[in-house]
């Protein structure tokens, strides 16, 4: 068994059944029993909605919004005029969408919900990726996700040009430092999972110069820098080029977007970002409708 290859993952059948779930399990909080406010509106009543970006932003969850307006009427028709992973602009037309307007009034939070979460995600995460262009390293995120939309943001990662970390604790051994207090030493719980051959990345977290001597001597070949400051993850740099670059490091910690194109040269490999994930701002989106003649 290796690491789950997300490029293939988030183009199989499970994904997009994932995706199903989610929106399912969305509208069964969102509506329940039934949408009160929509009986208001004649049950034969078309309409012509349009969802326009308020702000700049990558869009991502085309396939969520399609989802949340399908399982609610499947004879709803979109019409993108945006791809999943386009800069958009504020005032900008993404999609059009004609149906019963009980249908598009009882789809429309869902729809938003996801989109907007998931573009905050992508949009956060290129504005890293750019900070950092023409260096070597890349962004990548953590696990610090909201609950019941790990796949979902993991996915919009990518479609803002991160990379993902392990998706979950089943798809790969981080060793942080309680691991290493319960096994006794990092060389004690390196022997332990080496010796477990998982067929899973491992990556052991160091917090100093010294324990990232003593992790490259029990034979680590990912290691995360916790808090090192830029000094420190420059000797880190050089010890492991020194060793013929055994590991590839990782840096995580105190990151922003102010000090970020500062830690990509200092030579590191990857940087873990868990704000792209978790201190997002939802992106301003409305959706605007409007009767058709029946």
């Amino acid at each position: 068994m290796t690491q789950i290859n997300t490029l293939n993952f988030y183009h199989s059948r499970k994904f997009q059944h994932d995706i199903q779930t989610q929106v399912q399990d969305a509208l069964n909080e969102d509506v329940g029993s039934g949408d009160l406010t929509a009986q208001l509106v004649p049950n034969k009543q078309v309409a012509l909605a349009t969802i326009i970006a308020r702000e700049s932003a990558v869009i991502c969850g085309i396939n969520w919004v399609n989802a949340c307006f399908k399982q609610i009427d499947e004879t709803v028709q979109i019409d993108w005029q945006i791809k999943e992973g386009e800069r958009v602009n504020p005032n900008q037309t993404l999609c059009t969408i004609k149906g019963l307007a009980r249908s598009l009034l009882t789809a429309e939070r869902c729809a938003l919900n996801f989109l907007q979460t998931l573009s905050a995600t992508a949009t956060h995460t290129r504005q890293y990726v750019d900070a950092i262009a023409d260096t070597n390293a890349q962004i990548y995120d953590t696990r610090k996700t909201i609950p019941h939309l790990r796949l979902a943001q993991k996915y919009a990662v990518t479609v803002g040009g991160g990379q993902n970390q392990r998706l979950a604790l089943y798809d790969g051994v981080l060793i942080k430092e309680n691991h290493i207090a319960a096994a006794g030493s990092i060389k004690a719980v390196m022997q332990q999972t080496i010796t477990l051959n998982i067929g899973k990345s491992i990556q052991i977290e160091v917090e100093n110069l010294a324990q990232l001597n003593e992790a490259l001597d029990a034979g680590a070949t990912s290691i995360l820098l916790d808090n090192f400051n830029t000094h420190l993850l420059y000797e880190a740099v050089k010890i492991n080029t020194q060793r013929g670059k055994q590991a590839v490091l990782e840096a995580s910690g105190g990151i922003s977007l102010n000090n970020v194109r500062e830690v990509a040269r200092t030579g590191v490999d990857r940087i873990s970002i868990g704000a792209i994930t978790k201190n997002i701002q939802a992106i301003d989106l409305s959706m605007r409708m409007m009767t058709l003649s029946n």
